[in-house]
């Protein structure tokens, strides 16, 4: 497990002065009102749709292979709104590693915080289904405002950085794991621990099996779900941090725990789970993470999706 992270010396070296430049531009902009880093990061996403042809084409393909009822109009419209969650998920990170809580709390609604306490009752481990949302850096801190618990993450290879978003997701948050600590998640767990947890990207061949995901036959997703709930007996806990529509801030939504997931196998665990993150997806598909390559791998002798 990670603990508050040390500041050094060496993090002031010359190769990462740039790193700082950046860091400390996002600082300077994250101060503004809200409404106005509303604007700033929907005009940031344009021009990130102009920049990043390559994942725009990967976030258009996403959604076509998702919802292939929806005509080209549709898609480039859902496209483009997702480019503004994206230039405003740019902004949301700052925010939620720079802002003081009382000034998250003030622009965040939370629903369904007794479901927390139904699971704690049963001294029963939360593994809580963080999906990647484009808010997933502000939804992690205003849940661990409520509940301090424990992220699973992956060590940026800047050092700089990761001391950076080590020490932001622990602002409020108790400690994180790596996310290939299993063991590591398991005994978190049988603590009674809350651990937040996002198996709906594509990590590769290696422990995954292929289930549907949306009308997408064989999805490639992680077979981790089942040896978590299956060894740590933990209940399941979706939750859904969104931006609200008419630009007045955001809410968490803490959905119903599941406290028997099927534990068959790997692949009933996977197919289950899949469709726990689309009824997650569905309540704000456009600030979805669709410009991750979710359908990279493909079973042996399958043509590349992208």
């Amino acid at each position: 497990m990670t603990q508050l992270p040390r500041f050094t010396p060496a993090l002031l070296h010359p190769r990462y002065w740039l790193t700082w430049l950046g860091i400390g531009a996002l600082w300077l902009v994250v101060l503004l009102p809200y409404p106005l880093l509303l604007r700033i990061g929907r005009l940031i996403g344009h021009l990130a749709l102009r920049v990043m042809k390559r994942r725009a084409s990967i976030a258009s393909r996403n959604i076509e292979l998702c919802f292939p009822e929806l005509d080209e109009k549709a898609r480039r419209e859902l496209v483009v709104k997702n480019f503004e969650s994206v230039g405003m998920g740019f902004l949301e990170t700052g925010m939620a590693w720079f802002w003081p809580n009382w000034r998250i709390e003030r622009w965040f609604t939370v629903k369904g915080l007794e479901n927390i306490k139904a699971i704690q009752e049963q001294h029963r481990g939360i593994l809580l289904l963080g999906v990647h949302f484009l808010t997933l850096e502000l939804g992690a801190r205003i849940f661990g405002i409520n509940e301090p618990g424990i992220g699973v993450y992956r060590p940026n290879d800047n050092p700089l950085l990761d001391w950076l978003q080590t020490w932001g997701r622990m602002r409020s948050n108790k400690s994180m794991i790596d996310r290939k600590d299993l063991k590591g998640m398991i005994k978190a767990l049988k603590k009674g621990e809350v651990v937040w947890y996002a198996p709906d990207h594509d990590y590769g061949p290696r422990a995954s099996v292929f289930v549907p995901f949306f009308a997408v036959e064989q999805a490639a997703t992680t077979a981790g779900t089942w040896m978590l709930t299956k060894t740590s007996g933990a209940a399941i806990l979706p939750f859904v941090p969104r931006r609200k529509a008419d630009g007045s801030g955001y809410e968490m939504i803490l959905m119903e725990p599941e406290f028997n997931p099927p534990v068959d196998d790997a692949q009933t665990t996977a197919a289950w789970m899949n469709k726990v993150v689309e009824r997650c997806v569905m309540m704000a598909p456009d600030q979805y993470m669709w410009l991750h390559r979710r359908f990279k791998t493909r079973p042996e002798g399958v043509p590349d999706r992208y």
